[in-house]
């Protein structure tokens, strides 16, 4: 009899636990976006909090996917984080790769390997091997992208463009969703797309 209570608190539990992270890991669009405290590669500590009153992006990466490759081996990526820091948009690249996971390095590889070589222009990397800023936006792949307005709504989620593939020709033909939700709403306009379907590699969590 103690056996079998003992296992019906587990269960109810785990899908109490189960039940927690579905909601806080799949923010909603015109409602406020999860608040972040993370360390960057260099060691500071970043919130949401502090960028108020500027758009943010949120990219997720793994150096390794095939998928981000395609982005940044082209460029791509550079472009839009340059284009738009430009503009005063604060963007934040966020790894959630676990420790002996695919995609993970330590600050200092960061710093020293990929920041520089990859030319990578967003105001600040995140690291985030314990996935806990990646499960509270439920980012499923690398890429993944999220934009959040001044005031600290979500305004866009999903894939950087409409071509789910990892081949770098493709980029020019292809609808990028992230530069259209910012031009619009750098312009005072609604996001006319605000949520599509992220592609990429699963995020490598632990």
């Amino acid at each position: 009899m103690k056996k079998k209570c003992l296992i019906s608190w587990l269960c109810l539990l785990a899908v109490l636990s189960m039940s927690r992270t579905v909601e806080a890991g799949d923010p909603e669009i015109g409602r406020p976006a999860p608040a972040i405290n993370a360390t960057d590669t260099r060691g500071k500590d970043v919130s949401l909090e502090q960028w108020r009153g500027s758009y943010v992006v949120l990219e997720w990466t793994n150096p390794d996917c095939p998928f981000v490759r395609k982005h940044y081996n082209s460029g791509n990526m550079q472009s839009l984080q340059r284009e738009y820091v430009r503009k005063k948009v604060v963007w934040l690249t966020v790894c959630s790769s676990a420790e002996g996971k695919q995609g993970f390095y330590s600050a200092a590889e960061w710093n020293t390997n990929i920041i520089p070589v990859k030319n990578i222009a967003a105001s600040a990397v995140l690291l985030d091997p314990l996935g806990e800023t990646g499960t509270l936006y439920g980012a499923k792949t690398t890429p993944h992208l999220f934009i959040i307005d001044p005031k600290g709504i979500l305004i866009y989620k999903g894939a950087i463009d409409d071509i789910a593939s990892s081949d770098p020709e493709d980029i020019p033909r292809a609808k990028n969703h992230v530069r259209n939700a910012l031009e619009e709403a750098l312009s005072g306009k609604k996001v006319s797309v605000s949520a599509t379907q992220p592609y990429g590699c699963s995020v490598k969590y632990r």
